[in-house]
């Protein structure tokens, strides 16, 4: 059912971007999965192994709020790989922001150790 990797061995890299729900800010799902993630896929080539979009929908009590509005995870093989396809596209990526929030993202980069 789960794989675990806690013995040191490193499986592979996750970057998360979190959108934090912000009052009054916009965030267009649509345009963000059909056109913004299908960009950042091309531009990144193969070098990307998987990707999820996730949307919040609500907060730990019923009627509260989602912490953030959308999340994303791009998995890498290695940091290495993800920086080589990054920064070539920060710029196209990073220019095509507005097109879908006004939101300022959160970025972490994470080694999985259980999938």
């Amino acid at each position: 059912m789960y794989e675990y990797y806690c013995e040191g061995e490193l499986t592979m890299v996750k970057v998360s971007i979190f959108y934090p729900n912000v009052d009054g800010k916009k965030f267009n799902m649509s345009y963000y999965c059909d056109v913004h993630m299908v960009k950042v896929q091309a531009l990144m080539g193969d070098s990307i192994k998987s990707v999820s979009v996730e949307e919040g929908i609500s907060g730990i009590e019923p009627g509260s709020s989602a912490v953030y509005v959308a999340m994303a995870n791009i998995c890498f093989d290695t940091l290495d790989e993800f920086y080589a396809a990054f920064v070539p596209a920060l710029k196209e990526i990073s220019s095509d922001i507005p097109n879908f929030t006004e939101i300022e993202p959160i970025l972490q980069i994470s080694e999985v150790k259980i999938q």
